[in-house]
């Protein structure tokens, strides 16, 4: 592969670093070229390194006519560039050249030339131009990409990156005993040193860092803090660390060379910033195991997940920040845990010899693109619950999405979402509001498949509107020229005999094909006389999701006060008809598993807008504490906890779904066929309609969970939801 490089040849900082290191890293096995506009250290330093630099410094015009002829020449097969200066000739350079070219966005595009108005309407203006000229853009970390994708850069051609370090780290110059020594901090074995490394201005707010401090020495005196840094704000900050902390409990250490050495002296990492971006200060202290606690700013939390990676708090929140500090000094299993997490993350993510290989998967999918022949109609639109803040809906979408790119990785995908902001941002696919007819309909047209599914979508228990809804969106996508495909849907109850045969109607005249996740929506087409497209029963698509890994899970308990180790049972409640008439029914039976088994109730809500406050209600009837959880962003981690637990009550199908992906034994409550069938279909009996429920059956299905001796498997399910995919292959292949 021959890539060009274009640059500015003026940048300095991470933009120079992360340039000069993926170069020097993609030349070992590629054929590399680095072309500079200006002369100077950037270039300088570039061949320094054995990188194949040139410098053209003529003018636009002759650079243009230069590089021209050099990529058609030579047969470059990428164009890179870097920077505005670079971009703009991209640009223009896409005009006649047919190589494919992508830029690196290293920054906020918005704020390079803040404070140098004439500089920021000319360059400025032009790079946001230029920027929307290209067909690929590379965000220099994750938070990058979100950003481009809120301001409506296509997230199917947007890559993230970050700058690498290597790894592993080689021996730290000086030991924890010696680097202490040297700044004469009197420690012993149990003291627990923080630690940050910054400049000492306003923007790193250290004033927090030491007033949280402070009120951690309340608590845990054997505690030290060593800032490493200098700055126009030491001298207010060391007599705030003496007005407020413990004398020589606070080290201000200057300047320091050897990070290494420093932060492998450190227990736990902190950053209280205001503002950052993707601070390399997270990752060195990473190679070193720290754990890590850090302001929820920029672009961190994409690189930490709070209680699993490091812990996040909002600037200037003081007491969080102290009782974090208390919580990583009292439990030592939770800061190794943390360290250990981010380190396996930080080797496998940010590592330099991971970014090379990412970069080069990154041109490989651009050749891959740019090399595949036009088609008029191509890809894939779907509709679902999608874009609602339910775990359940999200996840399944995600297995969707997974089996689609499965098919072909660079298929074009639009969700039809309640939220097309936040689903763009999840999911990295194309989305439109499904109320927006002049937003979706056009992707319509463009697609070859559409998708009904993920749930029981062909239903109105809940709404008459969601099942008109989704029956119109059916021939709409029908009348599109699209094949139409019902995908791992349950279906009904469908109630009311007018809209039983509407919902027939449509069906068998728009749908080619249905695949279902039980059998009892089979009976249910049939019964609503449904006959003519291709029905197939197979199985969720969440059930192909896989659990965490387990050094994650358990961060991701411990950050919710909750022993890895410990035995749980697990209720997952929905707000629902009649709630309160069931309550105490489920109260007695959390007391139960505590007093029978020893279990400590959690209660999960999976929809926290819609499950929080009935899991809280039958908490509160409780005489003992127990753990509340929110449904995390990451299924994996809400996979791995269920594997955990002892035993899972649901009234939630997808919380099932989920538990029955990794055997965990299973109550249900069934509030609709849909529960019941799906128990059935999995061969488990220990299921309760919802109007039946008493605290003495409830407890009796419980006995009956924990008391089934042999483990049961749903390996034949995941076959079968894999031939959702096959199906869904098959339509896209066939022509009309």
């Amino acid at each position: 592969m021959k890539i060009i490089h274009l640059i500015s040849g003026g940048d300095v900082g991470g933009a120079k670093t992360h340039v000069l290191s993926l170069l020097e890293g993609l030349g070992r096995t590629q054929q590399v070229r680095l072309v500079c506009f200006t002369a100077g250290a950037f270039a300088d330093d570039a061949m320094a390194m054995g990188i194949d630099t040139l410098v053209l410094d003529s003018g636009v015009r002759s650079s243009i006519r230069t590089l021209t002829g050099m990529i058609q020449n030579e047969h470059f097969d990428i164009v890179h560039c870097h920077g505005s200066r670079a971009n703009m000739i991209g640009a223009i350079l896409k005009r006649t050249i047919k190589v494919p070219i992508v830029t690196t966005v290293h920054s906020d595009y918005r704020l390079d030339y803040l404070g140098r108005p004439f500089h920021r309407l000319t360059y400025g203006t032009i790079n946001t131009v230029a920027l929307r000229m290209f067909d690929y853009h590379i965000g220099v970390s994750d938070a990058m990409v979100q950003l481009l994708i809120s301001r409506g850069f296509d997230p199917q051609k947007l890559f993230s990156i970050y700058n690498g370090v290597e790894f592993p780290p080689k021996p730290a110059r000086l030991s924890r005993e010696e680097y202490l020594g040297s700044l004469g901090i009197t420690f012993d074995a149990d003291t627990v040193v923080f630690g940050i490394a910054a400049r000492l201005n306003p923007v790193k707010d250290i004033a927090t860092l030491i007033r949280g401090f402070a009120g951690a020495c309340r608590t845990c005196p054997n505690i030290r803090l060593i800032i490493a840094g200098d700055g126009e704000e030491r001298q207010m900050l060391e007599q705030l660390a003496e007005e407020t902390c413990p004398a020589g409990s606070v080290i201000f250490a200057g300047w320091v060379r050897d990070t290494d050495s420093f932060y492998n002296a450190i227990d736990v990492n902190m950053l209280t910033s205001l503002s950052e971006g993707s601070p390399y200060a997270l990752v060195e202290g990473a190679r070193m195991r720290c754990a890590t606690i850090a302001t929820a700013v920029g672009g961190i939390p994409y690189m930490m997940e709070s209680g699993v990676t490091g812990l996040l708090f909002t600037p200037r929140d003081v007491d969080t920040l102290t009782a974090y500090m208390v919580r990583l000094v009292q439990n030592p299993a939770f800061r190794k845990q943390l360290g250990q997490n981010f380190y396996e993350k930080a080797e496998r993510v940010y590592s330099a010899e991971a970014t090379v290989h990412h970069q080069l998967d990154i041109y490989r999918t651009i050749l891959r693109q740019a090399q595949r022949p036009k088609e008029k109609r191509r890809g894939v639109t779907i509709c679902g619950a999608y874009g609602k803040g339910n775990a359940g809906d999200e996840a399944i979408l995600k297995a969707i999405l997974r089996q689609l790119q499965h098919i072909d990785p660079d298929m074009p995908i639009c969700v039809l979402s309640h939220n097309p902001k936040s689903t763009r941002l999840t999911h990295h696919v194309g989305a439109a509001y499904v109320f927006n007819p002049f937003s979706f309909l056009p992707v319509m047209r463009r697609s070859k498949l559409y998708i009904s599914g993920g749930g029981s979508l062909i239903q109105n228990q809940t709404s008459t509107r969601s099942l008109n809804y989704y029956l119109l969106s059916i021939r709409l996508a029908k009348l599109t020229g699209n094949r139409v495909l019902m995908y791992g849907c349950g279906i009904g109850p469908v109630n009311g005999e007018a809209s039983r045969k509407r919902a027939a109607r449509v069906i068998d005249r728009n749908v080619d094909a249905i695949t279902l996740r039980e059998n009892l929506s089979a009976e249910e087409l049939k019964a609503m006389g449904v006959t003519k497209p291709k029905v197939y029963v197979t199985a969720d698509p969440a059930l192909l999701l896989e659990p965490g890994l387990e050094g994650a899970v358990d961060g991701f308990l411990l950050g919710n006060n909750m022993d890895p180790a410990g035995r749980y049972a697990l209720f997952v409640l929905r707000d629902w008809p009649g709630f309160a008439e069931k309550k105490q029914a489920f109260v007695e039976s959390a007391k139960y598993v505590k007093e029978t088994y020893g279990l400590t109730p959690v209660f999960f809500a999976l929809e926290p807008g819609r499950d929080l406050p009935p899991s809280r209600e039958v908490a509160a009837e409780l005489p003992f504490a127990c753990p509340m959880l929110s449904a995390p962003s990451d299924e994996k981690l809400i996979i791995g906890m269920m594997k955990k637990m002892q035993v899972v009550v649901s009234m939630r199908l997808h919380a099932l779904i989920f538990a029955s992906s990794v055997a965990a034994p299973l109550v249900a409550v069934s509030y609709d066929p849909k529960v019941t069938g799906f128990m059935h279909y999995i061969g488990q009996k220990h299921c309760v309609y919802f109007e039946d429920v008493t605290a003495e059956n409830l407890c009796a299905l419980i006995d009956g969970a924990l008391g089934d001796t042999g483990t049961y498997s749903v390996d034949r399910l995941r076959t079968l939801a894999a031939q959702n995919e096959e199906i869904a292959k098959k339509l896209l292949e066939e022509d009309r």
